[in-house]
């Protein structure tokens, strides 16, 4: 898998200068390249069926590097000084500094949710790093009808950016194919698909 953009809506205060948030922002960018399709053959080839794949499945080497890295995997809602941050696909804690990536996988109202939940996160300086993965159109028109991709989102930038912050980084990591082939299968709709495979 390869990233095709990174769009930093907040790089604010100490934190976004600091060693930690350079160590954390580098683990999400290798989790996400080590994604392959098909499983094991070291890049990622989609088929170009239109709306034909799955898109649960394409991350297992995403969690699988994080978790790798000791990071909370798909857990139960984290609570960070009695505030619920809810569910994400991964959470570091390590001291007063807590990052935050979700990999989205849901219809376009699934990505504004995250990314609004995420700005208002940094925003109030509840986490110190929120970071949403989201695939391309040119990766979403492959996958499940009206998952979310980045150029739906584009339009809505300045308004996040018009949320205060003064200590924090807000990014979204933007994801394509390595390339294409009909010969390659499916991937599947559902979560155990990879499994199979």
């Amino acid at each position: 898998m390869k990233i095709v953009k990174v769009e930093t809506i907040h790089s604010c205060g100490e934190y976004a200068k600091s060693k930690d948030w350079a160590e954390k922002r580098e683990a999400i960018h290798e989790a996400v390249k080590k994604c392959d399709w098909p499983p094991g053959s070291g890049k990622f080839t989609v088929n170009p069926t239109r709306k034909g794949n799955g898109v649960v499945p394409i991350k297992k080497e995403f969690i699988e590097e994080l978790e790798r890295r000791e990071w909370t995997i798909e857990g139960d809602a984290t609570t960070v000084e009695g505030k619920d941050l809810g569910e994400y696909d991964a959470v570091v804690i390590e001291g007063e500094n807590v990052v935050v990536a979700e990999w989205e996988t849901g219809n376009v109202s699934s990505s504004h949710r995250s990314m609004n939940k995420l700005t208002m996160l940094v925003s109030d300086k509840t986490i110190s790093a929120g970071v949403l993965i989201v695939p391309a159109r040119s990766l979403g028109k492959y996958l499940t009808d009206r998952i979310g991709n980045f150029e739906e989102l584009e339009g809505y930038i300045r308004f996040w950016k018009k949320y205060p912050c003064e200590s924090g980084v807000l990014e979204i990591v933007v994801i394509e194919q390595d390339d294409e082939s009909n010969d390659v299968p499916l991937i599947p709709k559902g979560t155990d698909g990879r499994a199979k495979g």
